[in-house]
């Protein structure tokens, strides 16, 4: 397991650049709101306490982590200011293939976002085999997912605005 080891909260704050200035959008998943909360919790969290200010951050709802990817692709459409867009889900596996579909999905949508637009969309989507792996990581024992999607986006704002050149 990839986080057995790992606190997904944990990263050097030295490294991360100065986020005051960026603006974030994050597309959350009302599907297992237990966990999906926590992971925008963590998130949120995250991004202030690396200075993005508090006006500086737009959340949207969707239905289910499905439809992360339309909602992702509508807030990179909406928000030309934006720096990153996080989505932030949550899969359980349950028993039938319908995790597979959606996992596969949503993971391919998010790279297809990623490919064909400007505004990085990071990947905050758990797929998990139980729903205790899940809030272990939501802000359990491993961590927030969200506080790490989080990280990634400023890194990834920062890239964004270097590459401008």
């Amino acid at each position: 397991m990839a986080t057995k080891n790992k606190n997904l909260s944990s990263y050097d704050k030295a490294t991360i650049p100065n986020a005051k200035n960026f603006r974030f959008g994050i597309v959350v998943s009302e599907w297992n709101p237990n966990i999906t909360e926590g992971l925008f919790q963590g998130a949120f969290d995250a991004l202030l306490a690396n200075g993005v200010i508090k006006e500086n951050i737009v959340r949207w709802n969707v239905p289910g982590s499905f439809e992360l990817v339309y909602g992702c692709k509508k807030m990179q459409q909406s928000y030309d200011m934006l720096d990153a867009v996080i989505a932030i889900g949550s899969v359980i596996q349950g028993e039938t293939k319908h995790f597979d579909f959606v996992c596969e999905g949503v993971s391919q949508g998010i790279k297809d976002l990623n490919v064909q637009n400007d505004i990085p969309v990071i990947f905050c989507v758990l797929t998990d085999n139980t729903l205790q792996q899940s809030i272990d990581r939501s802000g359990g024992i491993h961590g927030n997912k969200g506080t790490e999607a989080a990280i990634a986006a400023i890194k990834m704002a920062q890239l964004r605005k270097e590459a401008k050149f």
